[in-house]
């Protein structure tokens, strides 16, 4: 579908008890796929042993119970895993997380969501001074900084690496003894933390803490570095926090019973629609939403019009993912596969609720649809602002060139997508409905955590 592309999930577990790591990790694997179907992987220890299964697939295809099996260790205290969609580094097994490196540190995994804007500059000087890398993911990056730490504690290594590291990431690092958590000082990608009966675990998002059988306490605060020593939680504060966490993750990446930095995304969603409505009204007889990022605005916006939400649109639960097609005309029934018109539309002016346009292709194709379906109006509204520039904290939004918003005026977007009426959501809609400090940047190109170099995806690879 049109929309910016998966982050990654990251999962850690920390045990003063022998638990099934692989398992627990597996169900918060599947709670997270969203963040990320390209690769998954996991790295388990009891102490002693240090196992590390990664594959490319959804984490259904990449663990299998055999697969799983190999990961069992009966005394196993701790554990990481991860999700990938690359936003940095092609989607290749070499690139699947968690990565690892025999350092001073003993063996060390780490697993990351988001992007690090001056990994080029980074790798190009470890290279200078004789570093070899394994990958081309700027996690690697990381990796190799802590393993030039090896005098200092992880922990310590992990705030004395972030000094030197910019950009937005949660990151999620293992040794055989501890898990150590910590989140770039804007906090742009979330990262949770949660309390088991005799240990912790961290999450991307709070709703894999609960598969895990974790109860949730707080996030990861922006600029802090967090880790489990003697079965107690300790904390260092890295760097002085200046939070803005990605606006995303409540427009649309997290999942709708998440909570973020203590703001409900499914909350937010639905205000959202509301301050869309206050903003944009229009004479309909329906509200209907694209499923399912849209779900929560439309409520939101059916709420405060008064109008109906309707079922307008069927999504097909077994489509799967709509990769690349090589041509046009099957990239557009690819379309038709995950979505097709009800007859709740027939006679009836509609108002459309998306969270973004980014191409604007398949919101050409919706509208087109719901018109041959025997829509009289389709008034399209976005919950989010238009997305003029390219995101670098670790969400694949396109390149600025793709970005309908970056080349059209709002009007042109309406002809090109052929809705009657089109209309966005204000930045000032967005930090209303969600109700705390946010970055905006994809919308207004002010970036609080600085912007790579060379922006490329794949600069990594070029030597």
């Amino acid at each position: 579908m049109d929309k910016p592309q998966e982050e990654c999930g990251v999962l850690g577990i920390y045990s003063q008890e022998p638990l099934d790591i692989p398992g627990l990790l597996h169900l918060g694997l599947l709670a997270l796929q969203h963040r990320g179907q390209e690769a998954a992987g996991m790295a388990v220890s009891d102490g002693k042993e240090f196992l590390v299964e990664k594959d490319l697939g959804l984490v259904n295809q990449v663990f299998t119970e055999e697969r799983l099996s190999r990961l069992r260790l009966p005394e196993a205290r701790l554990g990481l895993a991860h999700t990938r969609y690359s936003t940095t580094g092609s989607n290749l097994r070499f690139n699947a997380q968690p990565l690892t490196a025999r350092t001073a540190h003993g063996v060390l995994a780490i697993a990351h969501n988001g992007n690090f804007t001056n990994a080029k500059p980074l790798r190009d000087r470890l290279l200078r001074e004789g570093a070899t890398f394994q990958s081309t993911s700027d996690t690697e990056v990381m990796l190799l900084l802590l393993a030039r730490l090896g005098h200092l504690s992880l922990p310590e290594a992990a705030a004395e690496a972030m000094k030197a590291l910019e950009g937005g990431y949660s990151i999620l690092l293992m040794d055989r003894r501890t898990v150590v958590a910590l989140r770039d000082p804007h906090g742009v990608r979330p990262l949770a933390i949660g309390r088991l009966p005799k240990g912790y675990a961290f999450a991307s998002e709070p709703p894999a803490l609960e598969l895990m059988g974790a109860r949730y306490i707080r996030d990861v605060r922006p600029g802090e570095v967090v880790w489990v020593e003697e079965g107690e939680l300790k904390s260092l504060q890295a760097l002085p926090p200046s939070p803005a966490p990605c606006a995303f993750e409540w427009i649309y990446f997290a999942r709708p019973d998440s909570l973020l930095d203590g703001l409900e995304a499914y909350e937010a969603r639905v205000r959202m629609g509301m301050e869309l409505f206050r903003e944009a009204p229009a004479e309909a007889d329906m509200v209907v939403p694209v499923p399912d990022s849209g779900i929560g605005a439309a409520v939101g916006y059916a709420r405060s019009s008064g109008l109906p939400l309707e079922y307008g649109l069927y999504k097909n639960p077994y489509a799967g993912r709509t990769f690349i097609q090589p041509t046009q005309a099957l990239r557009d029934l690819k379309t038709r596969l995950k979505l097709s018109p009800t007859s709740a539309v027939r006679g009836k002016r509609v108002v459309l609720i998306d969270d973004s346009i980014v191409r604007g292709t398949t919101s050409r194709h919706i509208v087109a649809m719901l018109r041959e379906a025997g829509a009289r109006e389709v008034h399209f509204r976005v919950s989010s602002p238009p997305i003029r520039f390219p995101c670098y904290y670790g969400i694949d939004t396109a390149a600025r060139k793709e970005l309908i918003a970056a080349e059209k005026s709002v009007e042109e977007i309406r002809a090109f997508i052929g809705a009657d009426t089109l209309a966005f959501l204000s930045e000032e809609g967005v930090r209303r409905a969600i109700g705390g400090p946010v970055c905006l940047a994809c919308f207004n190109g002010r970036y609080p955590a600085g912007v790579p170099v060379e922006g490329e995806k794949l600069a990594l690879e070029i030597l």
